[in-house]
């Protein structure tokens, strides 16, 4: 995919940012170990550093939580997550700054973990991949530059917020039907769901204070105008004085 905006046009996301080539690289260098380790049969870093959920549980590895990002499955799937990061990343990285370009890029993938774990604690099937993240990387592009044009396989032209809508739908719809094994559905939306929590929570979370405040005023409000008007009542018929017969 390759996108471009109304003014100028882009190809694959522009010069690489800092943090996004270190990410890459980081990526990279885990994949080649984990794969090292299998042809020596070793499992090693996948038993410790990917997400066992029932491991979690159990044995308390919570540091699965952050470093079941940097493991992929194979050659394809750390392609197309490392694709991602790359075309979206560095702009969100050039818009943010890297500091919060970093904390959000973990707190999405973290979220994605936790998500998953939640709705499968006993499982003892390893997610990895920096899936949750990536998604959250999309969604947040997809909210700050939402007009932009992508296309999708390299031939659809489709708006970044109408992908973000589709790939959510394809992956709600795949986790409710069990579909693809091997696809940690959860961690995808989770990693949605944390992303818009994190950008648009605070803005909601004001708006419901603000209406919350503006209905206590006009409680209060209905309140004194009704003690009022009973008051005044009362003044107004002792004026009138006594009534003679």
């Amino acid at each position: 995919m390759n996108y471009y905006s109304s003014s100028s046009r882009v190809f694959f996301g522009g010069p690489v940012t800092k943090t996004v080539k270190y990410l890459i690289i980081i990526n990279a260098a885990v994949f080649l170990l984990l794969k090292l380790g299998q042809l020596l049969h070793n499992d090693f870093i996948l038993a410790y550093f990917g997400l066992i959920p029932i491991r979690v549980t159990r044995e308390f590895m919570i540091w699965q939580f952050g470093t079941y990002l940097f493991l992929h499955a194979d050659i394809m799937h750390i392609f197309f997550n490392m694709l991602t990061l790359f075309m979206f990343g560095n702009d969100l990285e050039r818009y943010w700054g890297t500091r919060r370009f970093l904390r959000y890029y973990f707190i999405t993938g973290i979220g994605g973990g936790v998500c998953s774990w939640l709705f499968a604690m006993n499982s003892m099937i390893a997610i990895i991949g920096a899936s949750g993240a990536i998604y959250g990387l999309l969604l947040a592009y997809g909210l700050l530059y939402p007009n932009r044009m992508v296309y999708l396989n390299l031939l659809l032209p489709l708006k970044v917020k109408w992908l973000v809508i589709i790939m959510g739908a394809i992956d709600f719809g795949s986790s409710l039907a069990g579909s693809q094994p091997g696809v940690a559905h959860i961690a995808h939306l989770g990693g949605l769901l944390v992303g818009f929590l994190y950008l648009k929570g605070p803005e909601y979370l004001g708006r419901l204070q603000t209406y919350r405040h503006n209905r206590r005023r006009e409680e209060l409000k209905k309140q004194f105008e009704v003690y009022y008007g009973e008051l005044r009542r009362k003044m107004d018929d002792e004026k009138k004085g006594p009534t003679i017969h």
